[in-house]
């Protein structure tokens, strides 16, 4: 252990600040680095991350680890995050800096780590890994799934040195607004409501066609919006044994509606709902709604990792029950 200076032990409040009251950010920190399972998730990175040689040696993996999901938490670019670091404790006490004697990792390096996630798809990997993870601690799949998307955008100005858009995303109109990014689509437990698959397309894919990719197999229900009417032939490619607990369209043609079939679909939504939790931590909380980098891959990068944090977010109070003593 190495000693501690005059630097940490102010941001620790060691008799310096008598009158410090522990913040909503600490609590969430704290709860955070008690659940996360980071030896895990460094082995995913281990043998893609650069190793100490003649050079000058790499900042440990866990720490960029921990600057990275800081990032996601606080919805922080390079630069503003290098920035937020110097400026707030509980966060450099989180990432275990001392700046007593090193410096903050600047937004350079933040963008290199960011790049070999993407380049060797780590973002899945973490979120495979999560999975797996909580799994061993007793959430298991239980037998329904609940499929459904949202809307990431992504600039849609042409004021850049390509003169275009991000060729990779599109538009598709949600009701009477246009929106030009990306769609996220999840596949979520129905009694856990923890997310066990993700896809992420652009923006104009039909909600339907990653349909088979959202489901685990083992399903014996497939909960959806009417987004996904009447697909019971895509559900049975991938689950045979699944039903189809999917809201139907409730207006017929002659414009009646269907009271018996609405009914229904309310009981339905009940469960279905359950995915909406997953969408306002990754979009309300952590402020995923547009997209930061252009093309799907580097997003998709992204979208897995807030995906996998999602996770163990929504898991914390059944994970801080196991870690207390």
């Amino acid at each position: 252990m190495k000693q501690q200076t005059l630097a940490m032990a102010a941001d620790q409040g060691a008799g310096f600040e008598t009158h410090r009251k522990r913040t909503r950010r600490d609590e969430f920190l704290d709860t955070m680095n008690a659940i996360t399972p980071w030896a895990e998730l460094c082995a995913v990175g281990e043998p893609h991350y650069p190793k100490r040689g003649n050079g000058r040696p790499p900042i440990g993996l866990e720490r960029m680890l921990r600057i990275h999901f800081i990032q996601h938490w606080f919805n922080l670019a390079d630069f503003a995050c290098e920035e937020a670091l110097y400026d707030s404790a509980s966060l450099r006490r989180f990432a275990g800096i001392d700046l007593g004697c090193e410096a903050v990792p600047d937004a350079t390096t933040l963008l290199k780590f960011r790049r070999l996630l993407e380049m060797h798809k780590l973002g899945e990997k973490l979120f495979a890994e999560v999975g797996r993870t909580l799994q061993a601690s007793g959430m298991k799949l239980k037998s329904g799934s609940i499929v459904d998307a949202t809307i990431i955008g992504a600039p849609g100005s042409t004021k850049n040195q390509q003169k275009a858009r991000d060729p990779e995303m599109h538009q598709t109109r949600k009701g009477k607004q246009w929106h030009f990014g990306a769609k996220l689509h999840i596949g979520v437990d129905s009694q856990s409501g923890l997310v066990h698959s993700a896809v992420l397309t652009a923006a104009n894919v039909h909600d339907k066609h990653p349909l088979p990719q959202l489901l685990h197999g083992q399903d014996r229900r497939v909960y959806g919006d009417s987004a996904y009417a009447s697909q019971k032939a895509l559900i049975r490619s991938k689950a045979p044994d699944a039903q189809d607990f999917t809201n139907q369209r409730t207006r017929r043609a002659g414009g009646e509606v269907d009271e018996v079939q609405r009914g229904k679909n309310r009981n339905k939504s009940k469960i279905r709902a359950r995915v909406e939790h997953v969408f306002a931590v990754v979009k309300r909380l952590w402020g995923f709604t547009k997209v930061r980098s252009r093309g799907l891959e580097k997003n998709a990068c992204r979208a897995f990792t807030a995906l996998a944090l999602a996770n163990v977010y929504l898991s914390r109070r059944r994970l801080m029950a196991s870690v207390r003593p």
